[in-house]
């Protein structure tokens, strides 16, 4: 389902998720629309990272169904599903023994997909993530932490998947890395469309990158909507105290 399709690309209905008895998610009814950037926030221990794993299939809720693209996520379709998702966790996870090249090619050269396509898209890759061209060839951990955040963004993408899921992505970088990536990630979602989760700590990083924003707290949804909707109509005193607390990053985005 892409950018102009209708409905939406996920759909969790009563999404419940328990680890050693707690509940890591309670409940959860959630709509993530087509085309839009969703961003999962909240504290640490909130859910939002249980919730974007529930999304990519990584785990199965314990409760309540998980609906992509209109059809529940079920075992015996899941492989194929997650190849239509493109999956970028926080540190990369990218091998350590696999260039920049082969890391990013790694699924399409496991699905035999052509060389010549192969080197095309990876070329095409590296342009529009801004990684240079002379760094395919190298090693993890010959590249920076941004340029290795590029290789996997790259990964991610390399199969033009519907969906696009980012746990985290820049939590780890400097500031003046992580705003140089921000700038290049909100390029990339306009200039691709597509569906895309992202999982983050920071509330001015959601409001400059999302279209939606979910806050979460003890696993459940507190409030949903734009950046405006939380800074002028908070849903409750979290949310409030919430705001306060990243206040500085958010002066004028609301405006």
């Amino acid at each position: 389902m892409r950018a102009d399709s209708t409905g939406p690309a996920f759909e969790l209905v009563g999404v419940t998720k328990r680890y050693d008895g707690k509940r890591a998610l309670s409940e959860i009814d959630l709509q993530v629309e087509t085309g839009r950037t969703t961003v999962l926030i909240g504290p640490s221990g909130c859910g939002k990272s249980t919730l974007i794993r529930l999304l990519v299939g990584l785990i199965r809720p314990d409760d309540g169904v998980v609906k992509f693209e209109g059809a529940a996520l079920v075992d015996a379709e899941l492989l194929k599903r997650r190849r239509q998702m493109g999956y970028v966790i926080q540190d990369g996870g990218l091998f350590p023994h696999l260039t920049a090249f082969d890391n990013t090619a790694l699924l399409a050269k496991f699905l035999d997909k052509p060389a010549d396509w192969i080197t095309s898209r990876v070329n095409e890759l590296a342009d529009l993530t801004h990684f240079p061209r002379d760094g395919l060839s190298r090693f993890p951990l010959q590249l920076s932490g941004g340029q290795r955040q590029r290789v996997s963004l790259m990964r991610a993408l390399m199969l033009d998947p519907h969906v696009l899921l980012l746990d985290e992505p820049l939590g780890a970088l400097d500031p003046m890395i992580r705003a140089g990536l921000q700038a290049d990630l909100k390029a990339i979602f306009q200039t691709l469309r597509k569906t895309v989760v992202m999982v983050t700590h920071d509330l001015g990083e959601a409001a400059y990158l999302g279209d939606e924003i979910v806050l979460l707290r003890d696993g459940a949804i507190v409030q949903q909507g734009r950046i405006s909707d939380f800074l002028k109509r908070p849903a409750d005193p979290f949310v409030t105290a919430f705001v306060q607390a990243q206040r500085s990053p958010l002066e004028g985005i609301a405006s």
